[in-house]
């Protein structure tokens, strides 16, 4: 037979036990309450559209740290679109593509876009992957559907126009607008607008080039988007061309004209500057010429010098007469009146004249 004390404890025990179970009880209903309090209204929506995410669905993806409701509204979107398992969404891929960093609503909303157009094949995992990247799916999706009008030259261009020389020399100015339609397979990896434009510009400008005269051009401006389109210019970029359209073409200045005018002012540049330097040279020349002169001059003189000299040493020696020297003397005063007189009648004659 149990002592009184034993039955104390044993009391004391029984009554602590149920306490704490009682407590145990209320804080696993107060949480349960708490947690279908949180998630009753994102667990309606998807038992009454079929989105088939519970309760505990909802409460992992707290502990994941997924936002619930990104969730079920995306995929609540997918299941009112027809859109299943077959297409790639399902709960896990959702929340992984939610972890990655990606758009869920974005790219659900592409999707359904996509399938609605009926003329794009775009899965789950070719949406996701475009989203990864950086690329707007959605505004992809978009442009495909209804094609994109670019205008070349770009507005931020420093020109407002396209200048191309055509082989006759005369410059036309080109506006062009180019249709894209973004293709899906192309848009990671390929070129964005900016390279459609480029390319596109080139192009014209290569077109029109190859045109012999300006009015063959004004003529048949769609010559030059045939020639564009033919060079396959939306390769390896994330765009379709579809069309371009010769919005405007304005003819410009003639140069071919300047440039032959600039050329031939630098072949009288040219021609001058030679000329000078051969007056130059004739002038140097003259120059060397009177110093030459003037040597011959000074050569001259000292001659000369010694003729007294040697008519002194001859009449020493006897070689010359007092008689041939009178003879000299006269053959000198006539040779010196004749030049006298030669340089008077040149001087008259050239006063005559």
């Amino acid at each position: 037979m149990e002592s009184p004390t034993t039955m104390f404890v044993l009391a004391d025990f029984w009554e602590y036990t149920g306490m704490a179970v009682i407590i145990a009880l209320l804080v696993f209903g107060l949480v349960a309450l708490l947690v279908f309090a949180r998630y009753f209204r994102l667990w309606i929506q998807s038992a009454t559209t079929g989105a088939g995410i519970g309760i505990f669905d909802l409460l992992g993806m707290t502990f994941r740290k997924v936002n619930p409701a990104v969730i079920v509204r995306s995929k609540i979107m997918a299941v009112q679109a027809g859109l299943g398992k077959e297409w790639g969404i399902t709960t896990r891929a959702l929340e992984a593509h939610y972890l990655a960093g990606g758009n869920v609503p974005l790219v659900i909303r592409s999707i359904i876009a996509a399938h609605k157009a009926k003329i794009i094949e775009l899965d789950f995992k070719k949406a996701t992957s475009i989203d990864l990247a950086g690329r707007n799916i959605l505004e992809a999706v978009q442009t495909s559907v209804y094609p994109r009008v670019i205008d070349c030259p770009g507005r931020e261009a420093k020109r407002p126009s396209l200048d191309a020389v055509a082989k006759n020399g005369i410059q036309l100015k080109v506006k062009a607008r180019v249709t894209v339609r973004a293709n899906l397979d192309q848009l990671i990896g390929g070129a964005t607008e900016e390279t459609i434009v480029a390319r596109v510009g080139e192009g014209i400008v290569s077109a029109i080039g190859s045109a012999d005269t300006h009015a063959q051009v004004l003529e048949n401006p769609d010559r030059i988007s045939k020639a564009v389109l033919a060079r396959r210019l939306d390769s390896q970029t994330a765009y379709e061309i579809v069309s371009i359209d010769i919005a405007d073409i304005d003819v410009g200045d003639n140069i071919g004209a300047k440039l032959q005018a600039d050329q031939a002012e630098a072949d009288t540049r040219v021609a001058r500057a030679r000329a000078e330097g051969r007056r130059a040279m004739a002038v140097a020349q003259e120059q060397e010429n009177i110093s030459k002169i003037e040597e011959s001059r000074a050569t001259l003189v000292e001659a000369e010098a010694e003729v007294p000299m040697a008519m002194a040493d001859a009449f020493q020696s006897g070689r010359l007469g007092i008689m041939d020297y009178y003879r000299l003397r006269n053959v000198q005063a006539d040779t010196e009146m004749r030049r006298s007189i030669a340089g008077t009648t040149t001087t008259t004659a050239a006063a005559n004249r």
